[in-house]
């Protein structure tokens, strides 16, 4: 099993971010998941004077069993602010118990077992292992994802840019046959589109969601000189190499990218635009899949109920709201216009999930917590080096793909193994054994300390400026590493 040369990133430089997330960010997240179970108790108990007395039973129970897992959330809270011992995940009948606690022994072993002495990527990991299990072990708790409301409301001031997004692929259909015959076109769109999944935020948009039928003619110049914009923070920008590799794609069949997905809401709907593109404008591509996280994980990544609702909500007449929010929600005021083009382009991306095009990589109904080969890796505690040992069918599907795209900062944490590499370390060293297996594009904007694949006089001068660059979401990578010949 492949062992990286250097230390993984832990708690002990008090000027990282693995620091401010144990110390401030980590007890933030769990105390906004007893907030969101205790507003959920309330309600529940505002409600039984209109129950009957089998009903109020039952909700009283549910009202306890909440009442028991704010409490072991609280123990975690107390626990991690005393650097006390992290304790085994309870056998409660889902995946990867055994894994984590077979880890944590070793760890153990080192004296690397405590809240502040762990491994940075474990530990997160761990997290959210033990708070699945807090919850897996109720009768009533155990379909509820804690983040799932604030995924949503996230998603929901996202409307502006989802109207303009969903405009912008309206206008390219006009221009589908000019597209397809011209590559040049073809590829400034592209390019923009991995703009659109990096930044993953709409205030980065604005060249591709104001690109209309007539600029079509003038793509390279406009292209050229938005991406010159963005040059400076994008650290090592392969996009010219993954194009390359696409185009590189027109003599194969059948075709299918992988979408390694990050973060549910607007993100995940700039994913599908991009995959939209990929099968509906280009020649290259004829499938794409996208592989969800079967636990509520990392607050906002996509599981297989926030996929299957992501259609279900763009089509939905009420889920953008019409009036500002008392939540702070603005309007979307959007015309009708642009509503129609958000129900046609989402209503293809249905058709395209009835007839295959698009596809999860696990049943699109799996629940909470389902186990599945295919899928359990990703909420491991393991870097991605040594996947083919540790998770042999999901490396053998990968194997198929003609390119993996690794979204959002975690995926990037556990392709390089969150190790303390030097800045300059080639992104195929810092992969290990997975390099080659498969082609791999990752879309990483910095928000955790470890980094690779930058000039080490850039990142010399970025250390010097006393920037946070490593982690403050303002910089960014663009990194592709080609199938093995």
């Amino acid at each position: 099993m492949f062992q990286a040369p250097y230390p993984p990133w832990d708690f002990t430089d008090r000027n990282s971010f693995a620091f401010e997330t144990v110390l401030r960010r980590w007890p933030v997240i769990l105390t906004g998941i007893i907030d969101n179970i205790y507003c959920r108790n309330h309600d529940l108990g505002v409600s039984l004077p209109s129950k009957s007395e089998e009903e109020k039973a039952t909700v009283e129970v549910i009202i306890e069993e909440g009442k028991k897992i704010i409490s072991k959330i609280g123990e975690v809270k107390y626990d991690m602010a005393r650097d006390r011992v992290l304790q085994p995940i309870a056998e409660d009948g889902e995946a990867l118990t055994d894994v984590y606690n077979k880890e944590l022994e070793k760890l153990a072993e080192k004296s690397q077992n405590t809240w502040l002495t762990v491994p940075w990527l474990y530990s997160e990991c761990y997290l959210y292992r033990l708070i699945r299990s807090f919850f897996v072990q109720t009768k009533h708790w155990k379909d509820y994802d804690p983040f799932l409301a604030q995924k949503e409301a996230t998603f929901q001031k996202s409307s502006k840019a989802i109207y303009q997004l969903a405009t912008t692929m309206h206008e390219l259909e006009a221009d589908e046959h000019t597209l397809a015959s011209n590559p040049d076109n073809l590829k400034v769109i592209f390019k923009e589109m991995i703009q659109m999944c990096l930044w993953g935020n709409a205030t980065d948009l604005s060249m591709l969601t104001h690109l209309s039928h007539d600029d079509i003619q003038h793509l390279q110049t406009v292209g050229r000189d938005a991406q010159a914009a963005r040059a400076e923070y994008i650290l090592k920008d392969d996009q010219e190499k993954v194009w390359q590799h696409l185009a590189s794609l027109a003599s194969k069949k059948d075709s299918r990218v992988d979408f390694v997905l990050d973060n549910a809401g607007f993100e995940l709907f700039t994913d599908f635009v991009f995959a939209d593109f990929l099968v509906t404008y280009t020649p290259y591509v004829s499938k794409v899949v996208f592989h969800p996280k079967l636990i509520p994980w990392f607050v906002s990544d996509v599981t297989p109920p926030d996929f299957k609702s992501a259609t279900k909500s763009l089509l939905s007449p009420t889920f953008f709201p019409q009036e500002d929010t008392p939540e702070g929600t603005p309007a979307s005021g959007a015309s009708e216009e642009s509503r129609q083009h958000l129900y046609e382009m989402v209503k293809r991306w249905e058709s395209y999930i009835e007839s295959g095009v698009f596809s999860l990589s696990v049943p699109i109904d799996s629940p909470l917590g389902s186990s599945d080969a295919k899928a359990n890796f990703w909420t491991s505690p393991y870097p991605y080096w040594n996947m083919k040992e540790l998770a042999p069918e999901l490396h053998k599907s990968l194997e198929d793909s003609s390119l993996v795209i690794f979204k959002g900062d975690l995926n990037f944490r556990k392709l390089t193994g969150d190790v303390q590499w030097p800045a300059s370390t080639p992104f195929e060293t810092a992969i290990g054994p997975i390099a080659g297996s498969f082609p791999i594009l990752s879309l990483r904007t910095n928000k955790a300390d470890v980094i690779v694949g930058v000039d080490q006089e850039v990142a010399d001068k970025l250390d010097k400026s006393g920037e946070k660059w490593r982690y403050n979401g303002k910089y960014a990578v663009v990194l592709f590493q080609p199938r093995a010949a």
